[in-house]
């Protein structure tokens, strides 16, 4: 039986080479490597042959350690809570997914989300273990998400971000900069900032550049298209902020408002969305182009 096939929703699981140990058995040595993770809980995985060996077969309780031997096992959080948006399938192809991914809802799995991910959800809509995102936008960010469905093409695409092959555009409503001329570009070096999860432009040559349009005036706000060079964390929510106008309902910048880990204000969203994405097709040779159905205003 393939790994897949035993797989909640699908999912792709996390693989462990074990370590150099005395241990007698696997069971002992998961628990010594995931101190955090209690013998229980990996006996009920184990009930549910949600660990595995490499070929997929159940691993048990009474399974003989070996150093080196590969196991694979399915993440999980106990009481996940559901994130109340739901996703949509703009496109689909053998090789190709293109998704709009509401606020709030991670691009893959990550601390307290498993199954409430994008990549779990359309893994398990589609039947398709192997659907992997081909880039990333942040959890406070909705729009497009791009995801390779085989992976014999899988490298083909990722070379398009690699590159800078991609052209990525996103809308942001924030505040009105009627004293600076646009478009602009805003080209600053980023660095980890305080507390560990946030950025900041620091002193030295740029590491990231991003242009700034104004796509409509709307008062107080306007709606700015964003086209970044580069893909840094956080790195549009920064520059942004920078410029005087920070994005409309950003927990982080320029000031922390809460923490990662504070509940969610739904009715509160980043007033970020990635809204379109262009390229040519390294399989085709065709020019691609998809858009967001989701709007800010």
């Amino acid at each position: 039986m393939s790994v897949s096939a035993r797989s909640p929703s699908n999912m792709r699981p996390s693989t462990l080479h074990l370590p150099q140990g005395d241990w007698p058995t696997v069971l002992d040595c998961l628990c010594a490597h995931f101190p955090a993770i209690s013998r229980d809980i990996w006996l009920q995985r184990m009930a549910r042959e949600r660990v595995l060996d490499a070929e997929g077969a159940p691993i048990g309780p009474a399974h003989a350690y070996r150093v080196g031997l590969r196991v694979h096992y399915f993440r999980e959080v106990v009481a996940e809570t559901p994130i109340p948006f739901l996703e949509n399938v703009l496109y689909v192809d053998e090789h190709l997914l293109v998704a709009d991914k509401p606020h709030f809802l991670p691009v893959m799995p990550a601390g307290e989300y498993v199954e409430q991910t994008l990549q779990a959800r359309l893994a398990k809509r589609l039947g398709n273990a192997d659907l992997v995102p081909l880039h990333r936008i942040d959890r406070h960010t909705a729009g497009l998400v791009l995801f390779s469905c085989n992976r014999q093409s899988r490298g083909l695409y990722q070379a398009l971000f690699r590159e800078r092959q991609m052209d990525k555009r996103y809308e942001a409503l924030a505040p009105a900069l009627p004293g600076l001329d646009f478009p602009l570009r805003r080209a600053t070096r980023l660095a980890a900032g305080e507390p560990f999860f946030r950025m900041q432009e620091v002193a030295g040559t740029a590491n990231t550049e991003t242009r700034i349009e104004v796509a409509q005036q709307l008062g107080e706000h306007w709606l700015y298209g964003l086209y970044p060079v580069t893909g840094k964390k956080h790195q549009l929510r920064v520059h942004m902020a920078a410029l005087g106008a920070p994005i409309v309902n950003d927990p982080f910048y320029p000031a922390l408002s809460e923490g990662p880990d504070a509940p969610d204000d739904y009715s509160r969203p980043l007033k970020l969305l990635a809204q379109g994405l262009a390229f040519i097709d390294p399989l085709t040779g065709e020019p691609r182009h998809f858009e967001s159905q989701l709007s800010l205003t």
